[in-house]
């Protein structure tokens, strides 16, 4: 007996009818043979379509020798990993009636998958009689995961896209909470979503995989560096520590709202006298690392706490401190505004 259950006779009287098409058609079959298109034939004369004939192409893409599939049912041969539904447009195909090429997910013989495009044609004899099924296997399974692929990245652009929309709702409410002037609401919306942007294209340029603490810093401060006269006016330092997309957004606008700050009250708001020193640190601690950022000006003008919480306070105190799941301090010193940043480590935490 062989494999699938076929009587050996049968089996050979199979084989002695391909033998015949070959005869007829041999440099058709030699082709086959030869090409790296995977390719069957199945006995049409028995409704399980057991394989008579498979080329070196579907050997080569299935891991199967000639002894595991000749006389194999077909079905049999395909029911490795394929749907149910699958099984039945295979089996319309066979009888015709399916109008377009079944894909099916199929099983090497290590276990390992691919997907394919069946075409599978009828060979007759001189009477009509189909006698054989002529299959050919495309391999689509790059194609599938770069459409797998497109569709995720479709899908983050749609999650981040609406992240955005939220921040720059946020932003646009808050400014015209109070405001009258209409040149300072759009000097308030127009520099912040400018500040957002920065960090868009921070992370742009590194594919979204995030950015390292001293990139958003510098790409935060770039537009003030200018303002202030000079780039020495500003220090960093702390060891390099990677955060995701979503960090890497907060914080941006996060020192924006500082530097702003700095140019219009502290530091930077006289000539060439106030400092900014910037650093960070990974601290352990019981509940597990936290990332510290610390924000210190120095050099200005006296330092005395406003009258009210602006939105810039807002954003970091509050919203900084939600979005990160941290704590955010601010400590309008007499010598400089101080600002404490402390959060989780964000190297464990989701891009969101």
């Amino acid at each position: 007996m062989t494999k699938g259950g076929k009587d050996e006779v049968e089996q050979t009287a199979a084989v002695a009818d391909v033998d015949k098409f070959a005869d007829a058609l041999g440099p058709f079959v030699l082709a086959a043979q030869k090409t790296r298109m995977a390719m069957l034939f199945t006995n049409a004369k028995d409704s399980e379509n057991p394989v008579v004939f498979a080329n070196r192409a579907f050997h080569e893409l299935t891991g199967f020798t000639d002894d595991e599939v000749c006389g194999t049912d077909f079905f049999a041969l395909l029911a490795r990993g394929i749907e149910s539904d699958a099984g039945d447009e295979i089996r319309a195909a066979f009888a015709g009636t399916f109008d377009s090429e079944p894909e099916i997910s199929f099983k090497r013989n290590d276990g390992t998958q691919f997907c394919a495009s069946l075409f599978i044609s009828p060979v007759c004899a001189d009477d009509g009689t189909v006698i054989q099924h002529f299959i050919s296997l495309v391999d689509i399974t790059a194609a599938r995961e770069k459409q797998a692929h497109c569709e995720m990245l479709i899908d983050e652009l749609n999650h981040r896209v609406k992240n955005t929309l939220s921040t720059v709702q946020s932003i646009t409410r808050q400014a015209l909470r109070g405001a009258t002037d209409p040149a300072t609401i759009r000097e308030s919306i127009q520099s912040r979503i400018l500040a957002l942007s920065r960090s868009h294209d921070l992370l742009s340029h590194q594919n979204w995989e995030g950015a390292s603490v001293r990139e958003v810093v510098n790409a935060a401060l770039e537009p003030f560096k200018n303002a202030s006269g000079s780039a020495e006016r500003f220090q960093l330092d702390g060891p390099e520590v990677r955060l995701p997309p979503k960090a890497t957004l907060a914080l941006g606008i996060a020192f924006h709202e500082l530097a702003t700050n700095a140019v219009k009250y502290g530091a930077f708001s006289n000539e060439n006298a106030g400092r900014v020193a910037v650093d960070w640190s990974l601290d352990g601690a019981p509940a597990g690392d936290r990332l510290r950022i610390r924000w210190q000006e120095s050099g200005g003008p006296p330092v005395a706490p406003p009258d009210h919480r602006g939105f810039g306070s807002q954003v970091l105190e509050r919203g900084l401190a939600h979005e990160l799941s941290g704590t955010v301090k601010l400590d309008y010193r007499r010598e400089g505004v101080a600002c404490l940043i402390d959060l989780p480590d964000l190297r464990k935490v989701s891009s969101g």
